[in-house]
């Protein structure tokens, strides 16, 4: 079986790979020419533990190979960037261009799959434009919805142990679908209908979002009531119906920082509590800066001089190279733009280098700084040695002080 994969990002290439590990031939699509190339050279141009091994067996067996155009296939994967236009509004442009490069390669008995997180609706709207394209394919191609539902970091697992969620236009097209999933999905494969498992995706990411809203909120409260919240969750976590999440810098990345607009876009009215929580995430992010200045202004009071501040992760989350919607990335923007970026070490072990940040080893800023602001949980973060004669801000739970 052939299978086109359009997209081969952080989802779409590992996606590709493990279906190529499991004997799918693979055409994976990207329109950045340097991934492309990357790809057929057998390199990976993300970081995520274990696949580069597996990429490199992909392409050597044949089974992966990658094109800025796609190909004749069984089988054609969306897996493209939905980003926003104007305020927070879904744009599915990127979703729509990637199906009208592959409606002229569809065939009678084709399976077509969106998993871009998109609104719902979405997978009714491309389903018309490739009919309205090619209405000699109607009622004879199988189209669905199917989320991706993996977590950074342990991608190889998830995507072949995760149950995944799996909506088509039709009966029909659920079956081929999951047919195709069956393939290297050992979770379990549950049946909905596209808008079912399109609402699904945003529901999942919207509840992690509010969950991680209320934890933000503790924070908020415990800073100014004089109260250790790193305590305070670990003591209330003790009931045995109480799980409360960890409090952070904000909320980042492809999915939870996004996916919640995609209702509020279309439900604004219903919404309310979604809405709310992404006010209180993105207002996280904000007063984590503003305390990094208030420290800044404080040490140059008490010691009339600079002093050098360093901040520690740029990533979304910890442990990875993915800095997209990352609030360490807004706020270490906003305390160089305050100071004019004098005295700043920015550090992020993950990655080599950076266009805009110029990047400083972690040890080496730990021990510079008098300021230390620890924005996201690296591992290697955790081996320093507490130091009592610096200021720590600690915003990811590090020190728990």
């Amino acid at each position: 079986m052939k299978a086109c994969f359009m997209g081969l990002g952080y989802i779409g290439l590992p996606t590709a790979i493990i279906a190529a590990k499991h004997g799918i031939q693979i055409t994976g699509v990207d329109i950045n020419p340097k991934v492309v190339e990357m790809t057929n050279q057998g390199k990976l141009h993300i970081i995520e533990p274990g696949m580069q091994e597996l990429l490199q067996e992909a392409v050597s067996l044949g089974r992966l190979k990658a094109s800025v155009v796609p190909e004749v296939s069984d089988a054609y994967f969306m897996v493209v960037p939905t980003p926003f236009k104007g305020n927070h509004e879904p744009d599915i442009s990127y979703v729509e261009a990637a199906t009208r490069a592959v409606i002229p390669f569809l065939k009678e008995g084709d399976l077509y799959v969106i998993e871009s997180t998109s609104p719902v609706g979405t997978t009714e709207k491309m389903t018309e434009l490739i009919f309205d394209l090619r209405p000699e394919l109607r009622d004879k191609i199988y189209i669905a919805y199917c989320p991706e539902r993996v977590l950074p970091g342990n991608v190889i697992y998830e995507l072949v142990h995760n149950d995944r969620v799996i909506g088509g236009i039709n009966e029909i097209s659920t079956d081929k679908a999951i047919e195709f999933y069956s393939q290297f999905v050992q979770g379990a494969l549950h049946r909905t209908n596209s808008k079912t498992a399109e609402m699904c995706k945003l529901t999942e990411n919207s509840s992690r979002d509010v969950q991680i809203a209320f934890a933000n909120e503790l924070s908020l409260i415990c800073d100014k009531a004089g109260i250790n919240v790193w305590e305070l969750i670990k003591l209330a976590n003790k009931h045995p119906r109480v799980n409360i999440l960890q409090p952070g810098c904000g909320v980042g990345g492809h999915c939870i920082a996004v996916d919640p607009y995609f209702i509020t876009a279309d439900f604004p009215m219903e919404s309310k509590i979604i809405s709310i929580a992404r006010e209180i995430n993105n207002y996280k992010a904000f007063w984590c800066a503003e305390k990094v200045q208030n420290a800044m202004l404080t040490f140059e009071l008490e010691h009339h001089r600079r002093p050098v501040i360093a901040m520690m992760g740029l990533a979304f989350k910890p442990d990875i190279d993915d800095l997209r919607e990352a609030p360490a990335k807004y706020i270490t923007t906003k305390v160089m733009q305050s100071c004019n970026n004098a005295d700043i070490l920015v550090v992020e072990p993950n990655v080599r280098e950076h266009n805009v940040f110029k990047l400083t080893d972690y040890k080496e800023a730990y021990t510079k700084a008098d300021i230390v602001v620890f924005l996201v949980a690296h591992t290697p973060f955790k081996s320093l040695p507490y130091d009592e004669g610096k200021v720590i801000l600690d915003f990811c739970g590090i020190c728990k002080k």
